[in-house]
Order: C-alpha cells, then sequence, then structure tokens
C-alpha cells in the first residue's frame, strides 16, 4: 500500500458504509466495509453475537479491519471497531474520518434495524449510551470530523474528498 486509506469511523448509523461506497468511487480508489467482510466470510453479525457472543465477533471484526486496510482505500469500520487496541494502532498510519450524528436524525435512521447492541426496549437509549461510551476515542483517533445528520450525502461525500485531496497535494 502506498498511499494512506481513509478510514470511517463513528457511531452506528452514521452512515458509515453509505458514505463509504459514494467517496471511493469519488476518490477512484477501492471501498471496503469490515462489517461486510465479516457478513461475508462469517454469516450475519447478528448470529455472530448469538451465538458466539460479542468477543468472537470482534475478534473476527479485529481480522477483517486488519484486511481491509491492507486493501487501502476507503474503510468503513463497524462503530466498535475501534475499542481493539491494535486497530487504534493500525489506523493511526491512516487519515481517519469520524462521522457524527445526532440522536434526532438516529432515531429515524433505525427504525426497523436489526442491531445487536440496540436490542431492547428503546434502541435510541442504547444508541445513546453507546455512543457516549465510545465519543472521546472516536474524537481521539480521528483526523476530521464531518456530521452526517443533515444535507444532502453527496454534500458530505464532496466535503469528505475536498479534505482528503487537500491532504494528499
Amino acid at each position: 500500500m502506498t498511499e494512506p486509506a481513509v478510514v470511517l469511523i463513528g457511531p452506528m448509523g452514521a452512515g458509515k458504509s453509505s458514505i463509504g461506497k459514494k467517496l471511493s468511487r469519488a476518490l477512484g480508489v477501492p471501498f471496503t466495509d469490515s462489517d461486510g467482510l465479516v457478513v461475508r466470510e462469517h454469516g450475519p453479525i447478528e448470529d455472530i453475537f448469538a451465538t458466539h457472543g460479542e468477543s468472537h465477533f470482534r475478534e473476527l471484526e479485529r481480522r477483517a479491519v486488519s484486511a481491509a486496510l491492507e486493501v487501502g482505500g476507503v474503510v468503513a469500520l463497524g462503530g466498535g471497531a475501534v475499542l481493539h487496541p491494535e486497530t487504534q494502532r493500525d489506523i493511526a498510519a491512516h487519515r481517519v474520518v469520524l462521522l457524527t450524528v445526532s440522536e434526532q436524525t438516529i432515531a429515524s435512521r433505525l427504525r426497523g434495524s436489526v442491531r445487536p447492541l440496540l436490542q431492547g426496549d428503546d434502541p435510541v437509549a442504547r444508541w445513546r449510551e453507546v455512543a457516549e461510551s465510545r465519543r472521546e476515542l472516536y474524537e481521539r483517533l480521528a483526523d476530521a470530523r464531518f456530521d452526517t445528520s443533515t444535507g444532502h450525502i453527496q454534500d458530505i461525500v464532496d466535503a469528505i474528498a475536498a479534505w482528503t485531496r487537500e491532504g494528499t497535494s
């Protein structure tokens, strides 16, 4: 890998996968979703959680992140991928973009979602709890931050692409 990857981090529902796909096209580079790699190789995340538990999933996720960083381009990480110390170390060599989202926006994005960490009576409250517990870590790891709560997705993609190009010129 010659050029650092653009690594998208942030809470569940911030748009890492959607923005990552469009950003990779805008930059003309490959796109890899670490959760997508896990699903492709091991099945649905909710099944992994139910059968083997979160710690097993986190190890599979760690391997997927490592493989994705080898490919380069744009890499979208699952919301909890940054919890692993090796992942924190590995992404430091890349351009890390934190995608943020408001609680109001997340309520509409999570409707009908099947996310193992958000199971229970109040998924938005659980999202808030998980997001807040990771906020300082996300901020410490990020080189740039973009809010996805409002505006068109293409405008957000364009802003991240411009930031990325500024860093490589």
